[in-house]
């Protein structure tokens, strides 16, 4: 399923061309059909020629309603911008363009209505018009299309160019994190509450519970609809309507958000990025009566300027936002700012960061989880999670560690085993973080709850074990019957390497250092854990802690999600 919204001025045929496309009438108030213009968001749908269901939110163009047009497109990309040749170009227009292109929208398709009405000296003064005022923004290269929406010309190519738009647009992701900003809510007799939106982030089904935020109510999903026929589950990417039970409809706002407890950073106070339109006249600063938009939902935001005192038209800056309540944010989020008494739209962008750790003096925002690790030292991968929405595998048991500090801890408790003689030191002295970093200490064993350091000097080498790990270098034995105190002279003498408790052949490492040395050699900007795996011949069980022992020793370097080089890789220099 793909989702496209109208924009464009009021009065220049969206509804129209809607009911046109999808043989629904958009429009479901009294009072819009009586006064002409689309006062709330419609909803219509159709299929297209290659048996693609399409979702159309036709959203209000006059500007007393721009909130309601802010909540259409909020989780939407791709849009038909309609310009109606009997008027041509209009402020609202200009202002609908902005309003995507900060929102990032990346595709469309401009739509000229009512060319019936209009000469061919006038539709071509608007064609003109038109292609002056998108000159480098999305929609500069974007087909068009005239059309007459009450006999039906230019429909088909319509259709046809909204298929061939589409096959560029990707399928939304599903991260298995869903969220619903509700943009409509009301009861139906015999049903209860009903709440509508635009499904993100993952799948829902009957019988999920689910909660409403900022209201903090738990709720549960009694029934699902998508263009009027019920589904046991929908997929991200979805207009649907969900019957929950829980809640009545008069508790609910335009902007709560439907979450799966437990899976979202919940916020009020966030960094982000901020672009400035150059159509206002003055700087904005913290000083004025801001109303951010997220979602489907308008809030009242506090804001400051990081670095600059205030931003000039034009101008891009970060940005510290203050909320009214929480809500469930992530970095990428668009958003679009408004100042309430200039009654304007100032600019938009993205969210990087949804839990700011630097004082506003201070903060560098930007979206790189190398920052956030940083800052922190030490993070739990599902905390990082949560304030990322990205899965990425552990430096160490459950954490991501700043290399530095992680060096620092061990040589921590290097220092407290050496300066403590024979006896060691009890582990329970040692905090969390300092207890992960023992099995990076290669000269130290556990004993009955002490951390010493190994002192056995036993022959060992030619213990029968290790003959076993030189047979299988990437997928070694588990050390079945072998005497522990052998066992950690072997790992005390470097013969064998334990690492997240696998046990390798000294060998093994310098075969691993080899072969990631040979996959960079192929892929210069770094290999995954599934292509090391792969060419080692082995499971995740033991690529994990051979990659895990490599990073550690400087021979490769994790980046998000792939191994690069380290200093010490065999034949190549690190990236700076």
């Amino acid at each position: 399923m793909h989702i496209v919204a109208t924009a464009g001025h009021v009065d220049h045929g969206k509804s129209t061309l809607v009911k046109s496309l999808t043989g629904s009438d958009p429009d479901r108030f009294i009072e819009e059909k009586t006064r002409g213009l689309t006062i709330d968001l419609g909803f219509a749908s159709t299929t297209l020629p290659s048996g693609t269901v399409l979702s159309i939110i036709d959203v209000p163009g006059h500007v007393r309603f721009l909130k309601n047009m802010l909540a259409g497109v909020g989780s939407v990309q791709t849009c038909l911008f309609v310009v109606a040749a009997t008027e041509g170009w209009k402020p609202q227009s200009e202002e609908h363009l902005r309003i995507l292109e900060l929102l990032g929208f990346k595709n469309g398709i401009i739509v000229v209505t009512k060319v019936d009405q209009a000469d061919n000296d006038i539709t071509e003064v608007t064609l003109l018009e038109i292609e002056e005022k998108v000159k480098g923004t999305f929609l500069e290269n974007a087909p068009l299309v005239k059309t007459n929406s009450l006999d039906g010309t230019g429909m088909d190519v319509l259709l046809k160019e909204i298929s061939e738009l589409l096959k560029d647009v990707p399928d939304p992701a599903d991260v298995q994190r869903p969220r619903l900003w509700i943009d409509r809510f009301f009861s139906i007799k015999g049903t209860g509450t009903v709440v509508t939106g635009t499904l993100t982030g993952g799948s829902l089904k009957i019988d999920d519970d689910l909660e409403i935020w900022p209201l903090e109510k738990k709720v549960r999903v009694r029934g699902i609809q998508a263009h009027y026929l019920d589904q046991k589950n929908i997929s991200p990417g979805s207009r649907c309507a969900l019957n929950i039970a829980g809640i009545s409809h008069g508790e609910i706002s335009r902007g709560n958000v439907l979450i799966r407890s437990g899976e979202w950073h919940l916020t009020k106070m966030l960094d982000a990025s901020l672009q400035v339109l150059e159509e206002i006249d003055h700087h904005v600063s913290r000083r004025g009566a801001f109303i951010a938009y997220f979602g489907s939902g308008e809030y009242p935001v506090k804001l400051r300027v990081l670095g600059p005192n205030s931003i000039s038209p034009g101008g891009k800056e970060s940005i510290r936002l203050f909320l009214p309540e929480p809500l469930p944010l992530l970095p990428g989020d668009r958003f679009i700012l408004r100042e309430s008494g200039r009654d304007e739209t100032v600019g938009g962008g993205e969210v990087l960061d949804v839990d700011p750790q630097e004082k506003a003096s201070k903060a560098k925002p930007d979206r790189s989880i190398e920052r956030i690790v940083k800052e922190r030292g030490w993070i739990d991968i599902e905390e990082l999670k949560l304030l990322t929405g990205e899965s990425i595998e552990p430096d160490i048991d459950n954490w991501v560690v700043d290399p530095v500090i992680l060096q620092m801890t061990i040589e921590t408790v290097k220092e407290a085993v050496e300066s403590a003689g024979s006896s060691g030191i009890e582990l329970s002295s040692l905090n969390e973080h300092q207890r992960a970093t023992i099995s990076l200490l290669k000269d130290m064993t556990v004993d009955n709850g002490r951390l010493k350091l190994s002192i056995n000097k036993n022959q060992t080498s030619n213990h029968p074990f290790v003959e076993k790990l030189q047979n299988s270098l990437f997928a070694p034995p588990d050390p079945v019957g072998i005497d522990r105190s052998e066992l950690r002279e072997l790992v005390h003498k470097g013969i064998v390497i334990e690492e997240g408790g696998i046990f390798f052949s000294a060998n093994a490492i310098e075969a691993a250092s080899l072969l990631a040395a040979e996959l960079l050699s192929i892929k210069p900007d770094g290999f995954t854990v599934s292509e090391f795996r792969e060419a080692a011949g082995n499971t995740r069980k033991h690529a994990m802690p051979l990659l895990n022992h490599l990073d550690g020793h400087g021979i490769t370097r994790r980046r998000d999600s792939v191994r690069i080089a380290g200093p010490r890789l065999p034949g190549f220099e690190a990236s700076k």
